[in-house]
């Protein structure tokens, strides 16, 4: 755990990339188009912990649609740098089978994790699987899943804020940063 004056450094060296009413402003974006694509199938709405929580958080209350909401905790890190396979920490406790899901995450970066969860939920016997993110980083190179729903494209940079950490430190940021 970083301490406090350690975690405040971070965020007074980090520079502004997605101020908070951008970051709004996107999620009633997807919003717009969740209630658009999804009304008619009452989804089984499904946060990714821990990063989703505050995407989920806004999100949720400008769904105009009945839908159930659960959660899961899947990990290709498991404290390391580098992600291995996929380790489910947390399944959902909710009915998969026949359902139509929406998985909600904070970022798609590289596509793994959120590719190898997608097709764990198909093979869990989920009908579809829809999947919306707040940010999609640019990598410039293909990946393994696209995301139904996204809310912002940014550049490639160590990212935090809006569920995003740094170091363990300021998921619960309203607007999104980028380490320096």
């Amino acid at each position: 755990m970083l301490s406090k004056d350690a975690a405040q450094a971070i965020l007074d060296q980090a520079e502004l990339v997605c101020s908070a009413a951008e970051v709004a402003a996107a999620v009633a974006r997807i919003a717009a188009e969740v209630n658009a694509r999804l009304a008619d199938s009452q989804p089984l709405v499904l946060a990714v912990m821990g990063g989703a929580v505050v995407f989920a958080g806004h999100l949720l209350p400008q769904l105009s649609f009945p839908l159930e909401f659960d959660y899961l905790h899947a990990s290709r890190y498991r404290g390391q740098t580098r992600g291995g396979a996929l380790t489910w920490l947390v399944e959902p406790r909710t009915e998969l089978a026949g359902r139509t899901l929406l998985v909600l995450d904070d970022i798609l970066d590289e596509g793994i994790t959120l590719a190898a969860i997608r097709e764990g939920l198909l093979e869990r016997g989920a009908a579809a699987v829809y999947t919306a993110v707040l940010v999609e980083k640019e990598l410039g190179r293909e990946k393994p899943v696209a995301a139904d729903f996204v809310g912002l494209t940014l550049p490639d940079r160590y990212l935090f804020g809006c569920g995003m950490d740094a170091y363990g430190a300021w998921r619960n940021l309203p607007a999104i940063y980028a380490l320096k």
